[in-house]
């Protein structure tokens, strides 16, 4: 006979979290903001209760400066809702590999007392979906010594390694909120010729890993000349659709999980959701295989695509805080980047405007007094900006000097071969 599984309120389920435990909480798309709410709700009864989580989407109301006795924020990634928290001073965070966080849960490093998860309500057999996000969720809800899983009918039911039954679960809580979109932005020029400079540097067959936001928009809005493409990446939005039902992604040369698309999770809009629910051509999959640079150099022809704050001269990346100030974190950059790098024809690229929007210079002299260094000047081969591609892979420091000056903003070009020279006395 089959089990009938059994729901109950948020109120009576987050009883089971005690002062000092730790506690795990689902993210992106998948952030149970119903319970997050609730537990704020029950924060005079709760005393140094660690959160640790990876991006949490929305109002995080247990982040609040008031909240600090009962709840302290441990982020593995800085997201939005726990920046000014991390900032502050009243919140931590871990700069780790996205692929070794499964590691903190699995050894015990970080053991997890309860895991807060959304999932899909159970299938004919029992068996619940982590949806958008099995990343590190998958290691927690494994490794936790109670789960508390919100469930809910908007959540796709995705293919993989995110299938939970029910009876891992401590306990249900009904639930039929919208999940968390990101929405794209509008592409400007200067992003569309950087994607149409990384478009030149994708050959036919080759494996993506690309992200969410506006330059791997543009990367993908540029390969409508590409045949067979493949997907391997750490997390992917709505732009990989058009490219699937165009033909130009089909995976069919690619040498780790051919026919598929690989992900560990998702963040996009309801048409994703949509797209990605009961579909056999994705599986999500534990960040720990998705991101292990040994299963991504054995991909050929692996072109990870990411992002940087800044780069100094000599080619060191800062992609996780603008001086001391903490953006993000190390995500899963150096995972692909050193993947990509080892592969067969594999191709690292880094991409990022010369400037910011206000005009800041992001190829600089030196790195802010500060500022974390998350890809060494050793691991990068290709920079691209709105001006070129730059080659540093082999160059010695006066080489990617000028390398990188020539695809800098023009009017910093002169501020920059100034610093160069003093630097490097013979320019």
């Amino acid at each position: 006979m089959k089990s009938t599984p059994e729901y109950t309120d948020a109120e009576k389920a987050l009883q089971i979290i005690e002062s000092g435990n730790r506690v795990f909480i689902h993210g992106s798309a998948q952030t149970p903001t119903m319970l997050i709410n609730e537990l704020a709700k029950q924060f005079h009864r709760l005393k140094n209760v660690e959160i640790v989580s990876i991006t949490l989407y929305g109002d995080i109301a247990i982040a609040k400066k008031g909240m600090t006795d009962s709840f302290k924020v441990n982020s593995l990634f800085v997201s939005e809702g726990v920046r000014r928290a991390v900032n502050d001073g009243y919140a931590d965070y871990v700069p780790i590999f996205l692929s070794e966080i499964p590691i903190l849960f699995r050894r015990g490093l970080l053991p997890v007392d309860v895991a807060l998860v959304q999932v899909s309500p159970p299938d004919a057999h029992g068996f619940c979906s982590l949806g958008l996000s099995v990343d590190i969720a998958l290691a927690a809800v494994q490794e936790a010594k109670h789960v508390v899983a919100l469930v809910n009918p908007n959540v796709p039911r995705t293919i993989g390694q995110s299938q939970i039954h029910h009876k891992r679960f401590h306990s249900m809580v009904f639930c039929n909120d919208a999940l968390h979109e990101s929405k794209q932005k509008e592409i400007s020029e200067q992003e569309l010729t950087i994607g149409r400079h990384i478009a030149g540097l994708i050959e036919d067959r080759s494996t993506l890993q690309t992200g969410i936001g506006s330059i791997p928009n543009a990367v993908l809005q540029s390969l409508g000349s590409h045949k067979d493409l493949g997907i391997h990446t750490e997390m992917f939005s709505d732009g990989v659709i058009d490219l699937i039902e165009k033909g130009i992604v089909t995976n069919k040369y690619k040498k780790i999980r051919p026919g598929v698309s690989v992900t560990s999770f998702a963040l996009g809009t309801r048409r994703l959701y949509d797209f990605v629910n009961d579909n056999p051509s994705f599986n999500f999959l534990d960040v720990s295989f998705v991101n292990d640079p040994n299963v991504i150099r054995r991909i050929d022809k692996m072109v990870a695509i990411n992002s940087a704050i800044e780069i100094d001269i000599t080619g060191q990346v800062c992609s996780d805080s603008i001086g001391t100030y903490q953006y993000s974190g190390i995500g899963g950059q150096m995972d692909f980047l050193r993947g990509a790098a080892l592969s067969e024809g594999g191709k690292p690229i880094l991409a990022l405007p010369s400037r910011t929007n206000k005009g800041i210079p992001r190829i600089v002299p030196f790195l802010k007094q500060g500022a974390g260094v998350v890809t060494t000047r050793a691991h990068v081969h290709y920079v691209v900006t709105e001006y070129g591609v730059a080659y540093l892979y082999g160059k010695n420091l006066r080489q990617r000097a000028k390398a990188l000056i020539d695809i800098a903003h023009p009017d910093d070009r002169e501020i920059l071969e100034k610093a160069a020279s003093e630097r490097f006395k013979l320019f």
